[in-house]
């Protein structure tokens, strides 16, 4: 029986160095979050509370995470104008800042040049990827490690050319 895949939580608490996302999707559906999505459309408020049901197990982690030395960044690719997903998505993000990740946002126009992977993933050290597969209506379908030299290599690249150009999340204006 082949060995199985780590988990998210067994690959960040891993990382000795980096823990890197980058998000490309201008819209998800991951179920975790249809309560508090919901909420978010209704009140226009997003559950800013770390110690809620919704944010404990992450702002834990993270924390834990940076605690020890790891550098944790998120950059996220949008079109604009924004999604109602990507509004919902901003007015939570205070929450992962205070947690401890460093978080950038691009415009889509500002990435035509940039040679991107076709999936989101999340880089660890660089040298270990967890692609993430969506649903053309954004669906979590399957998460992927890699250790590829190559795959790790081009997401380095690739998040270091996007958050080179992103926008701190305090100066990123929705549009």
């Amino acid at each position: 029986m082949p060995p199985s895949e780590p988990s998210f939580e067994e690959m960040i608490d891993a990382a000795q160095r980096s823990a890197v996302h980058l998000e490309m999707r201008d819209q998800y559906a991951v179920s975790s979050e249809d309560d508090d999505f919901r909420r978010w459309r209704e009140s226009g408020s997003a559950v800013d509370d770390p110690d809620s049901d919704f944010w404990r197990e992450w702002v834990g982690l993270v924390r834990r995470t940076v605690a020890r030395g790891v550098a944790v960044r998120r950059v996220r690719i949008v079109s604009e104008p924004v999604t109602e997903y990507v509004r919902y998505e901003h007015a939570g993000t205070p929450v992962n800042l205070g947690a401890g990740e460093q978080v950038r946002w691009l415009p889509r126009r500002r990435a035509s040049d940039l040679a991107l992977p076709g999936n989101d993933f999340w880089l660890f050290d660089g040298r270990v990827v967890l692609w993430h597969h969506f649903s053309g209506a954004g669906e979590s379908v399957a998460d992927e490690v890699s250790e590829d030299p190559a795959a790790a290599k081009l997401c380095a690249s690739a998040f270091e050319a996007v958050w080179s150009r992103a926008v701190l999340h305090e100066d990123y204006e929705i549009q």
